[in-house]
This record gives C-alpha cells, structure tokens and sequence, in this order.
C-alpha cells in the first residue's frame, strides 16, 4: 500500500471514530427558564357572608336620603325630609356630634293610604312638625325599646302632643300617637349612632290634628285698685250730699214755728 493511501485511510478513521463519540454523548441540558408569572385573583366572595344592606359597611359622612332611597320604597319621606331641610339638619348632626337619632320612616304605602292631597293641604309649618314627630334625639336599638320610658320625645318637642308612647311583646314594638296606633315592621338601617326603622302607617301628632286647648284667660295687671262703680241710680258721679242734715234741722224748726203760730191764734181768737 503506498504511503499516501494509508495516511488516508487513517484519516478517515480518527474522524469516523471521534463522529461516533460526539453522536453518543447526551445534549447539553437548556438553561432552565422561569415561567412567566400570572396575577393571583382573589376568590369570589361568598354571597353568603356579604354584608346586609341594612347595616353600614364603609366609613364615609352619613347621608340619610340616600340611605332611604337606597331602600327603594321611602320615597315621599325622603322628599318631604328634603323640603323641609331636615335631612340636612340630622346629617350635620350626624356627623358633627356623638348624638344619636332614630328615625320611624313611613313606606311608600303608608303615605299612599292617606287622603288625596293631605300633604299639600299642610303648612309649611306642619310639614317640618310631622317629619320632626317621626324622628327621636337618641340611637334605640330593637332591644332598647322594652326598656324606654313613656312617654317617648321626639324632636317635635315635649308634651303629651308631640310625644309617643311605645310597648313591646318580646319582639313585636308598638308605636302609638294618640291618633295612629302602628307597630315597626322593618329594619331599614344601623349602625352604632343611627337606627332607621320602617312603619306602615303616617304617625299624626296630636298637636297638629286635635284643636288645641283654649289659651287661659290672662291674669289682671297688678297696680292700683279700681275705684267702685257709680251706683245704678246715677250713671255719672253720685251727687254731693254732704249738707243734707242741716237742711233737714232747719226745715224741722221751720215746721215747729208754723205749728206754734196756728195754735196761739187759735188761743187768741
């Protein structure tokens, strides 16, 4: 074999032996890459546990027209409480001060049930009194109402017309005004300042729809005592009287003397 042939042959040895060596080994593993990362989304919420609509759930300034128009069927209380301003006397209360407030709001239907035209035949006045009637100056829960004392005050003021009286059997609250006599029916809203309650009848104050009782008769001015009325026999003043026992003494004498003349000339004669 010549020389050339065999380096040739030799050549095609080494390069087939080291292809059959690349060929075996195993591919070098990829750099590993991390997977792309995806928002985690939070579980629904369980229907279950969402919180009632009655009860307040997010901080914020109270507004109680919305809160009734949110219940959907308030709305001629809200409107009356919106034309008289009241709503925007309980809201800065609300949210200025600690006081309390329970409101008795009447349904929809409750207004509805009344005469036609019963609110427009109110004053402005009375408007502000029976809206003021359905509201009390202090946070009562339903529990609280079997331990109130009656009678009940109301922002109308004091008094046996202005005020209501309440009973409870267990549960069921009574409301009465005098002339209205309904119960709670509902709880509309609550938190720890205010209470919305619902009522199926308009609460009538008495001191808007009973005739007030008459005024007293007012007391006389104290200073100088009157003087006596003239006697009934003269209607002006009583005339002076005051020299009619001299008068009487000489008419006497002048009698007397007459008297003694006739006898001594009947004597003389």
């Amino acid at each position: 074999m010549r020389p050339q042939s065999f380096i040739l042959v030799l050549s095609l040895i080494f390069f087939f032996l080291h292809c059959t060596k690349t060929l075996c080994q195993s591919p070098a593993a990829a750099p590993a890459i991390a997977p792309p990362k995806t928002p985690v989304k939070a579980p629904p919420a369980d229907s279950s546990q969402a919180p009632s609509a009655q009860v307040a759930t997010s901080p914020g300034p109270v507004d109680v027209n919305k809160i009734l128009q949110k219940a959907g069927h308030f709305t001629v209380f809200a409107r009356l409480m919106q034309a008289t301003t009241e709503d925007t006397e309980l809201n800065k209360e609300l949210n200025t001060t600690n006081n309390g407030i329970t409101i008795l709001a009447p349904t929809d239907n409750a207004f509805s049930s009344l005469k036609a035209g019963f609110l427009n035949s109110l004053s402005d006045e009375d408007k502000t009194e029976l809206v003021k009637f359905h509201v009390l100056p202090a946070f009562i829960s339903t529990s609280q109402f079997q331990t109130v004392s009656n009678p009940v005050r109301t922002q109308a003021g004091t008094g046996p017309r202005v005020t209501l009286n309440v009973t409870t059997t267990g549960n069921f609250v009574n409301i009465s005004s005098g002339l209205t006599n309904t119960s709670i029916s509902g709880t509309v809203y609550t938190d720890s300042q205010l209470a919305i309650y619902q009522l199926d009848k308009v609460l009538f104050p008495l001191d808007i729809f009973t005739p007030k009782p008459p005024a007293p008769a007012p007391e006389p001015a104290l200073g100088k005592p009157r003087k006596a009325a003239p006697d009934a026999e003269s209607p002006t003043a009583p005339k002076d009287i005051s020299g009619a026992p001299a008068l009487l003494f000489l008419h006497n004498n002048a009698l007397l003397l007459a008297v003694s003349c006739a006898f001594g000339a009947i004597i003389h004669s």
